[in-house]
């Protein structure tokens, strides 16, 4: 019973330090443009990797900075030119 205990709260600690680590829970992808801000808003505000960003978004253009984008116009919400914090995640940006 006593190595029972430390062993389970090893256990328990790594399981913690796991759960900190853990990427964002994958939403469901939404098709095509986005149309709904708000939910757009909050999922940035997350600082979502670029990886997270396409299989929640499939369908929008992601634009990194540094990357070539032509200069065609778009009203739909459809290219997001994102804006990178310290550690590569979205921290911002916007559509164009």
């Amino acid at each position: 019973m006593r190595t029972f205990i430390p062993v389970f709260l090893v256990a328990l600690s790594l399981l913690g330090a796991c759960q900190q680590n853990a990427p964002m829970d994958d939403p469901k992808p939404v098709a095509g443009h986005v149309t709904d801000l708000a939910a757009f808003q909050r999922f940035i505000a997350g600082k979502p990797t670029p990886a997270q960003f396409q299989a929640a978004y499939p369908d929008v253009k992601l634009v990194l900075p540094g990357e070539i984008a032509t200069r065609e116009f778009r009203l739909n919400n459809s290219r997001y030119f994102a804006e990178l914090d310290a550690d590569g995640r979205i921290s911002g940006g916007k559509f164009m």
